[in-house]
């Protein structure tokens, strides 16, 4: 017996039906790679079996292409997101080019001073935010897979990339990119909000002929120092991959570098994305000649551990045309691509691609581009990375009742972006910031720049400029001097300036063509902005256009200026130059003296342009400030005692005069569009500083070691291993409070090296004021078998602490944080000793100390009777680091008179030495004790291999010799050396 239904229950049993079965339908229809509830690696290995060879091979370029028949759309390696989204331009539907800026935080120098990680933790969330709201606008240009951080260590601060770094201290290097990599990344234990990829794996800290120098590395300095600021980062998942760097690391290029493999992919779990740098895999062929052609380069790159090739722009054809025949001639197999791609699909799955939704972060669209929050934070973040180099007899903070302010200088009305900058979507310059606090009737301001026209001294007429917002080309035209033939001329240092046209505000550049206003800075890769004025000896004036790359490169000496016949401005050599008289109608330095001497303060505004101080592929040769912004400072000091500097650049300055007459000194980086704001807030007090120098800043360039000694341990660089006063040591910033430590307490005063120490102290607010101390954590060890830094940093803290308050600061490391590269052993190790542990606030402020005993180990004797390496020595003189062969392996390059030493070496009266050894036309090594002139125990010689990376063996006998000594290898000719053993 049944009971029938009404139709209308039936209808609606049977859609119901329907609906609840269409999800179980399209699943089965979906592929396996597509269902988010299956294993990473199961989805990773359904979508890799489904493509064919050519696709995966498609993908090993930094533009994927899409598979329409997978429903598979384009992904793009690479994006710029050092302190916010970069190069936020578009192309809109009709061809034209439209921005997004987005939100501009801090230059990375900046971000690093503030020692703060929860508080770049959340900018990297920011960051990540926006580079999705940017990827759902257009996933072709802003993809997911960031190109930040910047870990490289800033040993040398002439380093025209300083500003994209964060320390010179691999501790606070590693702490910060890991904050800042984990907010990139999003908590999601399976999915990613972006990936973020660090920069540049190894040892690049120049740019003087960057893909053709090798930064040598000697195995202690590269396991202490380099290395060490790249791990932190990747063990901690903080991180989807590396970008291997345009140098070479002793002698090998580092894209190909077998490192990419064997040790960064050691220190975790997961799958990394490496890439290459852009255009690095057509230097392998090219400015290197480490290969033949672009198939055995790109081969040897992707078994080195490079999974995609950034080169050619969007252009794959090269890459996968030299993949291909790579494939053809054996040279690699489908699963050396199989395992790239596995690894770029590991990144792919997990930022959500393949999931129905799009994953957790799926959903976040363009709105949350320079929403209200980020604002707020880039001015909470921008304030507290500002760093109070001094403050004699409380000139900061201003009162709030200031009756008028004159704010001065070439930085104080403009903020400017650098190469990996995103643009402004709106500007709060330091002279806005402070007539907002403090209303526009009670502020004054100059930018302190030289008001001139130029007339050629032959035709009487004026360099004209165009009035329009597009400017025009400069020519020769006007016979008196109206705003077209007017420009504000700012200093920038070494005589290099810039010209901007009073009649639009523009700067005036060369274009390839012509010499044009047109430009809203200085700017682009060649930096056309850039002029000098060259005096000559009847008081002329020789106007030469020194932009970047150009003089030797493209124009020889065609640099200097000259009317042509219709009075346009052309190139030509200094003897047909045309000569300028140069009429000063304003004198930036006496506006600025009038301005100060009106006011109870005057803030200057000095520092640096971006684009012009040093940047990518531009080194800087000094470290001054630049002579005309100098002498701006002086003129205001003299005319008001009541003076404030604010420096605003990217890197160490040496402000020696400055630190010796004014009063107080403020330091920021570029920071943004909130500059303004922040710097307001901390000038008044609203903001009690609290930044600290990331970095030493010498007295003078001269202080520093040469820029491609990469050897911090024997040419003394950097707060480790220096032995100099500093202008402002690391660590260095003061506070308008004061703090007082008390009772510093380890948790034992002893530890095993499995141990972990942990370190108390009490910190007081003894001051006016709350505020914040970076609390600094530094270790020096007592004895050793080798050279121990001074100090090093271990551990630290920022902590808030309100007028009075006092609060007990815990600060800890691991014992195995102490432990030096045995290059006797290959091996890390702890060695017995005691330690002085110090806290304060910078690297020379300690406040207390105490003492931690490591029961370690005692390195015994060198028994080189086992094979040892020729690169593991103690110390050297003249040698480098060069590469073994061109797939792994290091040995030392010797010319006449170097020598390598080797410790400590128990001898064992040994009978003959035996060594590989290559050289092109052969050579000899002498064995001596005790010294590099010391007794001659064996002569080696060398036979000619033909080639540096052919090895043969050199053996000779071995004079009497016995007991504990230090045995030199002193060298004859051009040759190398990979390993020698002494044996019976």
């Amino acid at each position: 017996m049944s009971l029938r239904r009404p139709l209308w229950v039936t209808a609606v049993i049977g859609l119901l039906m329907t609906l609840l079965a269409a999800p179980a339908a399209r699943a089965a229809e979906d592929p396996p790679f597509r269902d988010p509830a299956l294993p990473l690696g199961q989805r990773i290995d359904d979508l890799l079996g489904r493509l064919t060879l050519d696709e995966k091979i498609s993908w090993l370029h930094q533009y994927q292409p899409a598979i329409p028949r997978l429903g598979i759309g384009l992904f793009k390696t690479g994006t710029e997101a050092l302190h916010g989204v970069a190069w936020s331009t578009d192309i809109d539907h009709g061809g034209a080019v439209v921005t997004a800026d987005g939100t501009v935080f801090p230059q990375a120098v900046g971000l690093a001073s503030t020692w703060d990680t929860d508080l770049i933790e959340r900018v990297g969330a920011a960051v990540g935010d926006e580079a999705r709201g940017f990827n759902s606008r257009n996933p072709r240009v802003w993809g997911l897979n960031l190109w930040a951080p910047v870990v490289n260590l800033l040993r040398d601060p002439r380093w025209g990339r300083n500003e994209e770094g964060y320390s010179e201290d691999p501790t606070l290097t590693g702490a910060i990119s890991t904050a800042y990599g984990s907010g990139i990344q999003g908590g999601d234990p399976d999915h990613l909000r972006a990936a973020p990829t660090l920069k540049h794996y190894l040892a690049n800290n120049n740019e003087v002929r960057r893909d053709s120098t090798s930064s040598g590395l000697p195995p202690r300095v590269e396991q202490e120092y380099d290395q060490a600021a790249f791990r932190p980062a990747v063990e901690a998942g903080a991180a989807t991959g590396v970008m291997a760097s345009y140098n070479l690391v002793n002698g090998r290029p580092a894209t190909v570098n077998p490192d990419l493999d064997d040790v960064v992919r050691s220190w975790t779990e997961k799958d990394l994305l490496n890439v290459t740098d852009a255009g690095a895999p057509n230097n392998l062929v090219g400015s290197q000649s480490y290969y033949p052609n672009l198939a055995e380069a790109d081969a040897a790159a992707l078994k080195a551990g490079i999974d995609s090739f950034t080169t050619d722009d969007t252009n794959a054809a090269p890459t996968t045309t030299a993949i291909k025949a790579a494939l053809e001639r054996g040279l690699i197999t489908e699963s050396d691509v199989d395992t790239a791609v596995r690894h770029i699909l590991s990144i792919r799955f997990r930022l959500g691609e393949f999931d129905p939704d799009g994953g957790p972060y799926g959903k976040i669209g363009a709105d949350v581009v320079d929403s209200p929050e980020h604002r707020l934070l880039a001015r909470k973040t921008a304030a507290e990375a500002m760093v109070l180099l001094k403050n004699s007899n409380k000139a900061l903070p201003l009162s709030p009742a200031a009756r008028k302010v004159a704010v001065i200088g070439p930085l104080s009305q403009t903020l400017y972006t650098d190469w990996y900058s995103g643009g402004l979507p709106y500007r709060v310059t330091p002279l806005d910031g402070i007539r907002e606090r403090l209303g526009a009737g009670a502020v004054t301001g100059t930018e302190g720049a030289d008001r001139i026209a130029l007339k050629d001294v032959a035709t009487g007429r004026y360099i004209t400029a165009g009035a329009g917002e597009a400017g025009a080309v400069l020519r020769e035209s006007a016979t008196t001097a109206g705003d077209t033939e007017k420009f504000d001329v700012f200093d920038w240092g070494q005589g290099v300036l810039t010209l901007r046209s009073v009649a639009n505000g523009k700067y005036a550049g060369y274009n390839w063509s012509n010499f044009v206003n047109d430009q809203a800075q200085p700017n682009g890769w060649f930096v056309q902005q850039q002029f000098k004025l060259e005096k000559q000896a009847d008081g002329a004036y020789l106007l030469r256009y020194a932009g970047y790359e150009t003089a030797e490169s493209w124009f020889g000496p065609n640099t200097y200026i000259k009317a042509g016949d219709d009075g346009t401005l052309v190139l030509t050599t200094a003897d047909q130059a045309s000569r300028f008289a140069k009429e000063t109608v304003a004198s930036g330095v006496e506006a600025a003296a009038a301005a100060a001497r009106g006011a109870d303060v005057a803030v200057v505004v000095v520092g640096s342009m971006p684009f012009i101080n040093g940047r990518e592929a531009h080194d800087r040769t000094d470290l001054n400030l630049a002579e005309g912004q100098e002498a701006l400072v002086k003129a205001v000091r003299k005319a008001n005692p009541h003076t404030v500097v604010v420096l605003e650049n990217s890197y160490p300055t040496t402000i020696g005069w400055e630190q010796d007459n004014v009063p107080a000194i403020l330091w920021t980086t570029h920071a943004g569009a909130e500059t303004g704001h922040a710097l307001a807030d901390v000038l008044f007090g609203d903001v009690n500083p609290a930044g600290r120098l990331t970095q030493t800043w010498p007295r003078s360039a001269g202080d520093l070691p040469d820029i491609l000694d990469y050897d911090i341990i024997k040419s003394g660089a950097t707060y480790q291993y220096s032995k100099d006063r500093p202008l402002y040591p690391f660590g260095h910033g003061l506070s308008y409070t004061t703090f007082a430590y008390q009772g510093l307490k380890l948790n034992a005063n002893s530890a095993r090296p499995d141990g972990t120490v942990v370190a108390t102290v009490k910190v007081t607010n003894t001051g006016p004021a709350a505020g914040d101390e970076v609390v600094q954590l530094y270790t020096h060890q007592r004895s050793s078998r080798v050279e121990q830094p001074v100090k090093r940093l271990r551990a630290f803290e920022r902590v808030h602490l309100e007028r009075g308050q006092t609060r007990t600061v815990t600060l800890s490391f691991k014992a195995a944080d102490l432990a030096i590269w045995d290059v006797t052993r290959n091996r890390w190790v702890v060695e017995a000793s005691g330690h002085d542990v110090m806290v304060g606030g910078s690297s020379d402020g300690v406040r207390r100390r105490t003492t931690l005993n490591v029961t370690g180990e005692t390195i015994p004797p060198r028994d080189l009777t086992r094979l040892t390496r020729a690169v593991d020595f103690d110390d050297y003189s003249g040698v480098e680091m060069v590469d073994e062969t061109k797939e792994r392996g290091d040995a030392v390059g010797a010319s006449s008179g170097d020598w390598i030493v080797f410790r400590d070496a128990d001898l064992r009266k040994p009978a003959r030495v035996t060594a590989g050894v290559s050289s092109v036309s052969g050579g000899s090594f002498e064995l001596r004790l005790g010294s590099p002139t010391g007794k001659v125990v064996a002569t080696v010689p060398v036979p000619a291999t033909g080639d540096v990376h052919a090895w043969g063996t050199a053996t000779a006998p071995v004079g009497p010799v016995a007991g504990v000594r230090d045995l030199y290898l002193v060298f004859t000719g051009d040759l190398r050396i990979r390993d020698f053993v002494l044996g019976g």
